[in-house]
């Protein structure tokens, strides 16, 4: 099948989006892309000296996750976290 076809905006991920991002988030799951180990993000290393606040492996302290705040906004940075796992609730 051609990809222009199956293709839309990325308008059409804002269902889901709304859905990930209302979940506790700190039994959720992520994975070091350096080191591979897989952790709860409460389980991690937070740095909050920074401008932002900087998560990192709690095994190799490879940067996960980069959250800035930025006028009434937040700027996130995956870092290098190869995925999150976040429970779905219905």
């Amino acid at each position: 099948m051609d990809s222009d076809v199956m293709r839309v905006d990325g308008n059409a991920m804002a269902g889901v989006l709304g859905e990930v991002f209302v979940h506790e988030m700190t039994t959720a799951r992520i994975a070091c892309g350096g080191c591979g180990e897989v952790e709860q993000i409460g389980a991690e290393h937070a740095y909050m000296q920074a401008p932002g606040i900087v998560m990192r492996c709690c095994h190799c302290e490879n940067v996960l996750l980069v959250v800035t705040p930025a006028r009434e906004k937040y700027l996130l940075g995956p870092g290098r976290a190869r995925w999150i796992e976040i429970e779905a609730t219905h």
